[in-house]
């Protein structure tokens, strides 16, 4: 990564430059420290404490070396639906019923092993670096950083909330509503005796986080209602808890509602995503489209395009 130092950069540290324009993170920078090739001025190496001037040319260099690949990630050829990319971010279209990371009993049919492959085809280095992370079984849009500097930016501006996230999801039941932006504002905690399923608690429970959904009314008969929801803080299981919370669990949700016989699995699906891209700041959206099983849920139990419900709502 090569920067042409202006005028606005004259007189600051390699530090301080990196800082305001690339979000380093400590990580990050102590990588670069320990690389003798890791920042070149001008072609010559120098310490974060050097002093710009305008005209120079910084070099940082953000390549993965070897001893920082994920060699427990397999990699395996896996079908994946690649929406965008370039020299530092992937965006994936996770499909339902495919873990984020390996974990017991999912080593070989995770995203990261798909991404990995992909990678190993191109003779290039891997290591797996997603911006957040989706259940197994919601589909929807994957960030991912191709590098440690990249990561580091997409950290913070997702800690700064510039990386907002959309979903769709059918709920089982009728609401009333007018479309209006609504709330849900609980504090979440680990079900007792449970390391997996998590529930709605009080502030003074321990373990016990604040949670904030915010969601909107798209659709609604007497089967189902279909809502956008934007989660404002990434508790696990959000979504899941905060709708049954409010007595409408997702369709097909047999963990926090039950089974249903139009999906197989919770029907959410992460269909939004904007950020700041790295490294300029410009703020880029994307869409996914809804899946397939969602679709037919959704033309079964109320007879509407899920699909161009989607790109009416979100190409607004």
């Amino acid at each position: 990564m090569t920067f042409n130092i202006s005028s606005k950069s004259d007189g600051k540290t390699v530090l301080s430059f990196l800082r305001s324009t690339i979000k380093i993170s400590r990580s990050a920078l102590a990588a670069l420290k320990r690389d003798d090739m890791g920042i070149l001025v001008n072609g010559e190496h120098v310490t974060v404490r050097y002093v710009l001037k305008e005209n120079d040319i910084l070099f940082i260099n953000d390549k993965d070396s070897e001893e920082d690949l994920n060699e427990a990630i397999i990699p395996v050829e896996i079908p994946v639906n690649i929406i965008f990319e370039n020299e530092d971010i992937i965006l994936a279209d996770k499909p339902a019923d495919m873990p984020t990371h390996p974990s017991h009993g999912h080593f070989e049919d995770t995203l990261a092993n798909a991404i990995a492959y992909i990678f190993e085809k191109r003779g290039l280095p891997f290591v797996f670096r997603p911006i957040g992370r989706l259940d197994r079984n919601t589909s929807g849009i994957s960030l991912i950083a191709k590098k440690s500097i990249s990561a580091s930016y997409l950290f913070h501006a997702r800690q700064n909330g510039a990386i907002k996230k959309k979903y769709i999801a059918i709920l089982c039941g009728h609401i009333e509503g007018d479309g209006q932006l609504q709330t849900i504002d609980t504090y979440m905690k680990r079900q007792e005796e449970s390391i997996i399923i998590r529930c709605v608690g009080d502030a003074e429970d321990e373990g016990a986080f604040r949670a904030i959904t915010h969601w909107r009314l798209l659709f609604s008969n007497e089967n189902i209602s279909i809502v956008e929801a934007i989660p404002i803080t990434g508790r696990t299981h959000q979504l899941r808890v905060h709708f049954a919370h409010i007595g409408h669990p997702l369709l097909g949700d047999d963990v926090y509602g039950e089974p249903s016989e139009y999906i197989g699995r919770h029907a959410l699906h992460a269909a939004f995503l904007s950020f700041p891209m790295p490294y300029g700041g410009e703020e880029t959206a994307f869409i996914s489209q809804a899946p397939a099983d969602m679709v037919e849920a959704a033309r079964a139990l109320a007879g509407i395009d899920l699909h161009e419900l989607c790109l009416e709502k979100f190409n607004k």
